[in-house]
């Protein structure tokens, strides 16, 4: 488990000064964070690392965590995709079991804290049993263009808090409360992000089957249209006709109809050509994904819808170049011809690769910028600071 000097080789100077700072101003408060599960990326990856940091720095912080039905549990992913855009039915049955189940959630929890903070939607009804203490609601995902009716729902709830943080401005729905940016982090020292010797990575793509005797163009996603993974397939085509190289596809598939449809066209594609490799990954394949960012020749996130993903950031910190799509927080990641490239199509993104691979002393150059401003403003360093600034704020 990482302990804060240990960042210190790692953030940006004075990062693990400034925390120790703020810490302190918030000594004796103390701190409750309430998430949906404690597995996967996000929010649960940062409090994993954070919470036990925070323990050290002497900042009481507890991590509870909301559990129910399977009613409850389609409800909530139901009305968190609704809240994010998507067409999804929600039966008024449905709603009223995920507000029942967070009402004997609440009886179960210990909810005595100077400052709640609840994660997206599952735990979000919880506010409704509030009692002491200043209440925040943290939105992870982008609710701009949530469908009205759900988010109607939604939102007698949402306006129960004293506050509502997300990740980026413009992922924010339309509510009567304070509202706070804070852009989300990836940890440094963690599985998915430490450095790896080299036999580490060679030990790695063996074992997944990937070959290192041509530029590799590294994908890593779920396997969704949202991500454009046939987007991607083609711009490596035009690639192909120019440059050897080699397409690794990466991600997982959930067990949806529509991206296991998916896969199994990919995979297809795949066996035809075998240069395009497809690799089906667990969630929790963290060194895997590591070991093939830092093999990559040209990172690649051609997502056509995105919240705030940070396989950008991951990317750049293993100093590569990232050629993405102009969604959600990529473009907030992305210094176009500094870090790498923006794109909004295949052309484009064909257009782009070919670019570094003509100019290969572009790609180191890239690279060492990209480490830097993941440095700057994308580790959780900087979200620990951010986050008690507005404790410090909140709890006045």
């Amino acid at each position: 488990m990482s302990r804060i000097d240990d960042y210190r080789r790692v953030a940006a100077p004075g990062a693990v000064d400034f925390i120790l700072k703020l810490a302190g101003q918030v000594k004796g408060r103390r701190f409750l964070h309430i998430t949906g599960g404690r597995l996967g990326g996000g929010a649960t990856e940062t409090l994993r690392a954070a919470v036990p940091i925070l323990s050290e720095l002497n900042v009481d912080t507890r991590w509870e965590v909301t559990g129910g039905d399977n009613t409850y549990y389609t409800t909530a992913r139901s009305l968190q995709a609704a809240l994010e855009g998507a067409e999804r039915v929600l039966s008024e049955e449905g709603l009223a079991r995920w507000v029942d189940m967070n009402g004997l959630n609440a009886k179960k929890l210990d909810l005595d804290a100077d400052l709640t903070v609840v994660h997206d939607c599952q735990p979000a009804s919880l506010v409704s049993a509030r009692t002491a203490g200043r209440w925040v609601w943290r939105c992870h995902f982008d609710c701009s263009s949530a469908q009205p009716t759900p988010w109607t729902f939604f939102r007698r709830f949402a306006e129960q808090y004293d506050a509502a943080v997300f990740a980026l401005p413009g992922f924010e729905g339309r509510l009567g409360i304070p509202m706070y940016i804070v852009p989300p982090s990836i940890d440094p020292l963690s599985e998915r992000n430490r450095d790896l010797t080299p036999r580490e990575i060679s030990d790695t793509l063996t074992a997944l089957g990937v070959s290192r005797d041509k530029p590799l163009l590294v994908q890593i996603g779920g396997f969704a249209r949202a991500h454009d993974p046939l987007g991607v397939v083609n711009a490596y085509r035009l690639v192909k006709k120019h440059h050897d190289v080699r397409l690794v596809l990466a991600g997982t598939a959930d067990g949806e109809p529509e991206r296991l449809e998916l896969l199994s066209h990919l995979l297809e594609v795949a066996h035809e050509d075998h240069d395009v490799v497809v690799l089906e990954l667990p969630p929790e394949a963290h060194r895997q994904v590591n070991a093939l960012q830092r093999a990559a020749t040209i990172v690649l996130q051609k997502s056509v819808r995105a919240g705030f993903d940070l396989g950008p950031a991951e990317a750049m910190w293993k100093g590569k170049p990232v050629v993405g799509g102009y969604a959600g927080g990529l473009a907030q990641q992305i210094v176009t011809n500094v870090t790498g490239y923006t794109v909004h199509s295949v052309e484009g993104a064909a257009f782009r690769i070919r670019h570094l691979l003509n100019n290969p002393e572009l790609i180191p150059r890239m690279g060492a910028a990209g480490r830097e401003h993941v440095r700057r403003s994308f580790l959780i360093t900087r979200e620990l600071v951010d986050d008690l600034a507005l404790g410090v704020h909140l709890t006045r």
